[in-house]
């Protein structure tokens, strides 16, 4: 039986890239005016369309999509800027500020409350019950982890990715360069929400696993981050 797919989903999907490009807008008319940067949403949205029945099936409704389906997107915007003469720097300082600017467009109580969540038991009981769930294996394209308990005292809770949907996506449209520059958004997320995330590896850079670890409250330690806008690889 042949692997499912998210093309029935693809009017959905593309409201979603519509929604992402109407609160990216200003970003990319302040980079590259009004007229091209219309012409790049359209672009863009083209090819995002082009790749939806190409994205790794990791079910219909896998909670892990919020980290898959901004890849695709950003692998839209990417091919779009390519044809424009753009570097992988290039992409990758743009994605940074979209998903800065996205993020910055979530009320402050809504991030406030995502970032409580985020530690919160229940949230965390779901976390090592999916983490025990990827190990089967059961989509070929989907993330597989390991949930790693707290220390007492420098991260609370943490991941170890050793397979990711992102990765095995841009690995099979010949784009693995833009791997580092999609894990680097992380820093973002993580400071508008509170993570208090630390990351010393990632599968992106070759690494046998990413190491995610959270610490409420804590600094945002991204550290094989490449150098984009507002980044440091060392610290927030």
């Amino acid at each position: 039986m042949p692997e499912a797919s998210y093309a029935s989903q693809k009017p959905r999907l593309l409201k979603d890239f519509d929604r992402m490009a109407a609160r990216v807008k200003r970003v990319l008319i302040s980079r590259y005016g009004e007229e091209p940067a219309k012409a790049l949403i359209g672009e863009s949205r083209r090819e995002y369309e082009t790749l939806i029945p190409q994205i790794p099936y990791i079910g219909a409704k896998s909670p892990m999509l919020i980290f898959l389906l901004p890849t695709t997107r950003y692998l839209a915007i990417y091919w779009a800027l390519q044809k424009r003469g753009a570097t992988v720097e290039d992409g990758g300082r743009l994605i940074y500020e979209m998903c800065e600017a996205e993020a910055k467009a979530i009320p402050g109580p809504v991030r406030r409350l995502m970032g409580y969540l985020w530690f919160s038991p229940l949230f965390l009981r779901r976390v090592r019950k999916r983490a025990a769930e990827s190990q089967q294996r059961q989509h070929p394209g989907g993330y597989v982890f390991t949930f790693v308990e707290g220390d007492g005292r420098d991260f609370d809770w943490g991941i170890d990715y050793t397979e990711c949907s992102s990765c095995k996506l841009l690995k099979a449209q010949d784009a693995m360069e833009l791997a580092p520059y999609v894990c680097a958004v992380d820093k973002v997320t993580s400071e508008l929400l509170g993570w208090g995330l630390t990351r010393t590896m990632t599968l992106a850079e070759g690494f046998e696993k990413c190491d995610f670890r959270f610490k409420k409250g804590g600094e945002t330690s991204v550290a094989t981050c490449p150098k984009v806008k507002g980044t440091d690889t060392n610290s927030a």
